[in-house]
């Protein structure tokens, strides 16, 4: 039965550092995207995955093939 006075004690801690850690996620938008994990996965190439550099170099490599296509598009003509 003492061993009650030590385990209350505890458990209200316990709980208070779990309401706590919830409502310091909420507040730090923990929780903000749940589901774009779960769609990032079905990508083969992820951006995130590459150095800035390597960002960058694709970037302007999309900007010049971007450019090509606009240059040759025969509706212009």
């Amino acid at each position: 039965m003492t061993i009650l006075y030590l385990l209350i004690p505890l458990s209200l801690i316990l709980l208070g550092l779990a309401v706590w850690a919830f409502f310091w996620a909420v507040k730090n938008d923990q929780f903000e995207d749940l589901e774009g994990p779960a769609h990032r996965i079905l990508f083969d190439e992820d951006e995130n995955d590459l150095t800035p550099e390597e960002r960058e170099r694709r970037r302007r490599a999309r900007r010049r093939e971007s450019a090509a296509k606009d240059n040759d598009d025969p509706a212009e003509r």
